[in-house]
């Protein structure tokens, strides 16, 4: 078994970006856009605290006045774009918070908004697998036919004490449950997984990692867990009662699970961003570069790739 052809990139792993390129013959470049979503975690349904590591402050649009309109946040986006990196295709991504929560008129109207603009070849919707009816995978469905679409779902782990821990106010069975009822229809699957969370062991991690290989999921973000300030992940770092994990443990983790995922699996993220003006820790992962350079490393000094060793998971293959 070799590196799959298929990818035709110089990575050791199946990027989004060389992903883009095979789809549209061309570089695609997502744009960020911030509907005023909350989450139900947040806004007192579940809870009120969010995510332990969230900050609960979104985009940096919502620090600096109202929320511009989805048309107008995508024309300065495809301006800045086109000036900086000659871009001419987009996906319209709504990034902030949960983007399926709200009634069926109001999110497709959002949604049709934003695939009415010139340019705009597909759509990403991030959001949790708890918040996501039939109508809304239907319309995904629908748009599937005329667009490139993703939704994605954040999972984090799928270990029950670790959703509780972060208070995700979901369980692992709201995840299967929601990428059950969206496969099939046309429709790309994203999953978000947490390296570094509290109380996890490498084993844990490899778990979700298996776990996640075995279903049909077409793309992955990982993530580092960021202590920010003014989060209750941040104050239980300040007062020393959880440790972050080094970047010789990260970089060994996420490389190991590169190897379980399957290769036409995308990747999306390897690492994480946090607002700088709240950063506490880990301090190595400030630097966004030099950690995806490590794992490239990493990857070559093991000469292995992602789906190296997916035939012997025990999972799939």
């Amino acid at each position: 078994m070799t590196k799959p052809q298929f990818w035709h990139n110089t990575k050791r792993y199946y990027d989004f970006k060389s992903f883009l390129v095979n789809t549209f013959g061309c570089k695609v470049y997502k744009l960020q856009i911030d509907a005023g979503f909350t989450c139900p975690n947040r806004d007192g349904t579940l809870a009120t605290g969010g995510c332990i590591y969230c900050d609960g402050r979104f985009s940096r649009l919502r620090q600096t006045g109202p929320l511009p309109t989805v048309t107008e946040q995508i024309a300065a986006a495809k301006k800045l774009y086109t000036r900086l990196r000659d871009a001419r295709k987009f996906i319209a991504y709504f990034q902030t918070a949960t983007n399926t929560y709200g009634p069926f008129e109001k999110l497709k109207n959002l949604y049709d908004e934003a695939l009415a603009q010139d340019d705009i070849v597909g759509l990403a919707v991030g959001t949790r697998p708890d918040c996501i009816a039939d109508d809304v995978i239907g319309l995904f469905g629908e748009y599937a036919r005329r667009y490139h679409v993703w939704v994605e779902y954040g999972l984090q782990s799928i270990h029950e004490r670790t959703l509780q821990f972060i208070n995700r106010g979901h369980d692992y069975q709201s995840f299967r449950d929601a990428v059950r009822r969206t496969a099939g229809r046309g429709v790309n699957i994203c999953t978000h997984i947490i390296v570094g969370l509290p109380g996890e062991t490498h084993d844990d991690v490899m778990e979700t990692a298996h776990a996640v290989a075995a279903l049909p999921v077409d793309g992955i973000k990982i993530h580092l867990l960021l202590a920010l300030a003014g989060t209750k992940l941040g104050l239980l770092y300040e007062r020393g009662d959880v440790a972050m994990i080094s970047r010789e443990e990260y970089v060994r983790t996420v490389c190991d699970i590169l190897e379980v995922l399957p290769p036409s699996m995308v990747i999306q993220r390897l690492t994480a961003d946090g607002y700088r003006d709240i950063f506490l820790a880990p301090q190595w992962g400030r630097n966004k570069l030099a950690v995806i350079n490590a794992i490239d490393h990493e990857m070559e000094r093991r000469d292995s790739w992602q789906g190296k060793l997916f035939q012997n998971n025990g999972q799939k293959g």
